[in-house]
């Protein structure tokens, strides 16, 4: 499997930007797909972006135009671009990656990291 280490949230004001990083370590040749997850208090965790082993991105319509996923070194690095930041994007955001590894599938998450933006 694969740990993950989330890293760049932070407190900003409505408009602002900011950069969140995810650290993969472990089979990371096994990775299928890595992404972010978010969740706000009272709501369910949702997918905010998520880019395969084969580079296919894929956003979740209310962050289009705003965030922009991207990958380096083979995958173990994954950063989440976040510009015109809204209240709403409030929220703990998450790495997530998803694979297989032997045969069996696994599916691990980072900590989280705080996404906070004040309006």
């Amino acid at each position: 499997q694969v740990q993950l280490v989330e890293s760049g949230g932070g407190l900003v004001q409505a408009g602002g930007s900011l950069r969140l990083s995810c650290a993969a370590s472990g089979s990371t040749f096994s990775i299928n797909s890595i992404g972010w997850y978010r969740q706000a208090p009272g709501n369910q965790r949702e997918l905010v972006a998520a880019i395969s082993s084969r580079g296919t991105t894929n956003y979740a319509d209310s962050v289009k135009g705003r965030f922009t996923i991207s990958s380096a070194n083979a995958k173990t690095m994954v950063y989440l671009e976040m510009n015109s930041l809204k209240p709403e994007d409030t929220a703990v955001y998450y790495c997530n990656a998803v694979g297989s590894l032997l045969g069996y599938k696994y599916d691990s998450w980072g900590q989280g990291t705080q996404v906070s933006v004040s309006s």
